[in-house]
């Protein structure tokens, strides 16, 4: 389910200390209930998740087209990323957070872990287009009741991608999401 952004920005989060220059593009509330002690386990699941394999055909069929423009175009060059175009967010922690675990073991590609707290978890990626940031969080809804939160920050490179975030927003609020979300309550309903 789409939330407000003060969904987000109301919390004091640490991601406000380091990205205070991305834009908030979307907060969603992840059907994922669970105990305190259940935040590892979302943050492993989005690691180690089949998505955009397990996703329905017209996603894999816009997730295949995204990534055979991006080598068209070269969007996706390595000069276009992380520690070329721009600097890592990682390079901004302030020291508390420097020895902090950066994620769960399993491969995050195309993101990479900033940090992971007991209730926050931060990844980022860059290409020609923009810098983004996924958010994921853990929010307690009444006592001993909790689940996830994910909300997605960028910083577009430029025109183009200002023009290039606005041109795929309704595919993003049309099939992605919707098929991200059904696929992120599924694993998680089916590995408790």
């Amino acid at each position: 389910m789409k939330l407000a952004n003060t969904a987000h920005t109301g919390q004091s989060w640490r991601i406000h200390e380091v990205a205070g220059d991305f834009d908030l593009e979307d907060v969603w509330a992840l059907e994922t209930p669970g105990g305190p002690d259940d935040f590892a386990k979302l943050v492993k699941q989005f690691a180690s998740g089949d998505f955009p394999d397990g996703a329905p055909l017209i996603v894999r069929a816009l997730w295949s087209l995204r990534w055979k423009l991006g080598a068209l175009f070269r969007l996706d060059e390595r000069d276009s990323g992380l520690d070329s175009r721009v600097e890592s967010v990682r390079d901004r922690l302030p020291e508390d957070l420097r020895d902090t675990p950066t994620g769960p073991d399993e491969d995050w590609l195309p993101f990479t872990p900033i940090y992971r707290l007991d209730d926050e978890f931060a990844a980022e990626m860059a290409n020609r287009t923009m810098h983004g940031i996924l958010h994921l969080a853990w929010i307690e809804e009444g006592p001993g009741r909790y689940r996830g939160q994910m909300a997605v920050l960028v910083r577009p490179n430029g025109r183009f991608g200002r023009a290039y975030m606005g041109f795929i927003k309704p595919f993003r609020y049309l099939f992605v999401y919707p098929a991200l979300l059904r696929l992120i309550e599924r694993n998680w309903r089916s590995s408790t």
